[in-house]
């Protein structure tokens, strides 16, 4: 769909925007909303947390995140109040209540004045606010550690742009039509996603399971969860395949600190994705390095996440650099070469993946053992199926990495679209009057 342009503009006094409809006003928020601070003073009621998926009722009965001790001291939040996180203007957000509940003190929570203004449309505003960094130049604090917020004189001083109310709800129903067929295409193609991962899943699964060919003969591989394997094939523990399977630790236990460069230093959050990802990037000296040898990595070591709520995730550290993880990782080093791709794969496997969770201590967060991690069976291919397996794998998920980052493109394309559309209406550059009557008028 082309959109057209107003037919003519006028320039505003906003330090952020430069030109509005002629029609359109501007008006100061303190004009536009009355900031509430309403404190509950008792307990009872749903507690509402902001998140950049929106408002929502939060689990106060899990371990996630901060938990306040007395939520007597929240404010109250009624249906169609405003309720912004204004303290992170980077990773917060803002959201239209659809519940009663109680919020956080340090978010602000605020009503509109006129009962013929649209939410809607400034709902959409303040969003595109956020998702465009307008308001973070209004912020003060510290925003390397992500407090930056914007003060409430800040707040009622900024100039926002004010359609007429019946425009208003025009650009609202606009935005609302369309941002819901561009969700519903977005949606698609992550299902999409979810369903190529299932199929790579499984593609692996059984290779590494089952092998190549679907005409060999199995047997029973002697464990339980593992259940038959190829007939010529053996079943051996880790431990038995490895000549090292160790933790790392961390440069406090020899007082030392990380640096800014140096040698590179692998956590648990730099395992994702089956691969090592270099962020967020962690260095120590080469005096801690050469200190804290239990922890050095060669090419070829299998990583794997033993502590926290990514236990499980693996990787192969596929580098001849030096480099040292930490005791939330432990690493496998085989005994021969040609094994690590093989274990890495094998762990990845959702049929792995539960037995791991199944044998991981669980107390606040998972923990497996390193005697668990050793004692774990694998079906073992002789040297010339397991090359053939990995040979097969690495073409065939060469594909499926293929067709998910193609379809990650458009739905990155997609909420690019969502994104300019939004910032487009809401600020004047785009004319949608009469165009949700006239798709109303088509589709009846």
């Amino acid at each position: 769909m082309s959109f057209i342009a107003y037919p003519s503009m006028k320039e505003v006094a906003a330090d952020w925007l430069e030109t509005i409809p002629a029609h359109w006003s501007t008006m100061r928020m303190k004009s536009l909303f009355e900031i509430k601070k309403r404190i509950s003073g008792e307990l009872g009621y749903d507690v509402l947390s902001v998140t950049q998926s929106g408002l929502k009722i939060r689990n106060i009965d899990s371990n996630d995140g901060q938990l306040s001790m007395d939520y007597s001291k929240y404010q109250m939040v009624y249906i169609d109040d405003f309720v912004m996180n204004h303290m992170d203007l980077l990773t917060g957000y803002v959201d239209i209540s659809r519940f009663n509940g109680v919020t956080s003190p340090d978010y602000r929570v605020f009503q509109i004045k006129r009962r013929d203004f649209s939410k809607g449309y400034f709902l959409y505003f303040f969003q595109n606010a956020y998702k465009q960094r307008i308001f973070y130049a209004y912020g003060q604090g510290a925003s390397e550690l992500g407090r930056w917020r914007m003060p409430t004189d800040n707040f009622n001083d900024f100039l926002v742009p004010v359609p007429p109310p019946e425009e208003q709800a025009a650009i609202a129903n606009f935005l609302d039509r369309e941002t819901a067929k561009i969700d519903t295409l977005i949606n698609e193609q992550k299902r999409l996603i979810e369903l190529l991962k299932e199929k790579r899943q499984a593609v692996i699964s059984h290779a590494v399971n089952k092998g190549l060919d679907p005409n060999v003969k199995l047997k029973p591989s002697g464990v339980e969860w593992l259940g038959d394997v190829p007939e010529h094939w053996e079943v051996q523990r880790i431990k038995t395949l490895s000549s090292t399977i160790s933790k790392g630790t961390t440069p406090s236990t020899i007082g030392a600190e990380f640096t800014e460069e140096g040698i590179f230093f692998i956590k648990a959050e730099n395992i994702s994705n089956d691969k090592v990802d270099n962020l967020p990037a962690f260095f120590i000296s080469d005096e801690t390095h050469g200190a804290l040898k239990r922890s050095q990595l060669i090419n070829g070591d299998v990583l794997v996440v033993i502590a926290g709520a990514t236990t499980g995730k693996s990787a192969v550290y596929k580098s001849t650099s030096p480099a040292n993880t930490n005791q939330a990782v432990a690493f496998i080093r085989p005994c021969e070469d040609g094994w690590s791709e093989f274990i890495q794969l094998w762990l990845s496997t959702d049929l792995v993946q539960r037995e791991i969770t199944l044998q991981s201590v669980q107390s606040a967060q998972p923990n497996l053992s390193m005697e668990n991690l050793g004692n774990l069976s694998l079906p073992c291919p002789p040297a010339h199926d397991r090359q053939k397996i990995l040979e097969f794998l690495e073409q065939d998920i060469g594909k499926f990495n293929l067709l998910e980052q193609q379809i990650k493109l458009s739905v990155e394309l997609l909420q690019e679209r969502r994104s300019v559309l939004i910032s487009a209406a809401v600020t004047g550059k785009i004319d949608v009057r009469g165009l949700v009557s006239d798709q109303q008028a088509a589709a009846e």
